[in-house]
């Protein structure tokens, strides 16, 4: 089992499944197709990483830092991201559909396209995030602040957005079908074109 504080070298399309990596130092390297799954990742700095189209499902995450990595196209489904860390994270067309993001900090990240199907983002920090034609049907967003974010043609149907704050976001043409938006701020929202089948007070 991979046990060293310090990695280097390239390491695109890498087999790390299984590894020990925590407390690791993987800042700047390209593990872009890596295998990674059932990693562990506790502690870890993945700071500007480079991660594109690598497959992280199942890896044990705690306190890990992907500040400015690169998960785009990435495969994170399922994945319990406790206390981490991603902010400005490029997630593009990522998949991390049934994830726990519970109260982690999302803030700038870029989450165009991605899957956050039945995923967990309760109590999360998304401020100005770009989640574009993101699907989060089914999601939990209750009380999450998205503010200032791009909801533009994303599909909200059956989200739980209960006391989310939605202020100046954009969610021209998002489809908010379905979904609860008890206690919800949409202050200086842009809702043109949006879908809604619900009240909103």
């Amino acid at each position: 089992m991979l046990q060293s504080r310090d990695l280097s070298g390239d390491l695109r399309k890498a087999n790390l499944r299984n590894a020990d990596l925590s407390y690791v130092n993987l800042r700047n390297l390209d593990l872009s197709y890596a295998d990674l799954r059932n990693t562990d990742l506790r502690n870890a700095n993945l700071t500007n990483v480079n991660l594109t189209c690598a497959d992280l499902r199942d890896i044990n995450l705690a306190d890990t830092h992907f500040i400015y990595a690169d998960l785009s196209y990435a495969n994170l489904s399922g994945v319990d991201f406790n206390n981490t860390d991603l902010s400005y994270t490029n997630l593009r067309n990522a998949n991390l559909s049934g994830a726990k993001l519970t109260a982690n900090i999302l803030r700038g990240a870029n989450l165009c396209g991605v899957n956050l199907t039945n995923a967990d983002l309760a109590n999360t920090n998304l401020t100005g995030t770009n989640l574009t034609r993101a699907n989060l049907v089914l999601a939990n967003l209750s009380n999450s602040d998205l503010s200032n974010s791009n909801l533009r043609s994303a599909d909200l149907s059956g989200a739980n957005l209960r006391n989310a704050d939605l202020r100046n976001v954009n969610l021209r043409d998002a489809d908010l079908s379905g979904a609860n938006l008890s206690g919800v701020n949409l202050s200086g929202a842009d809702l043109i074109g949006a879908k809604f089948d619900v009240v909103v007070e």
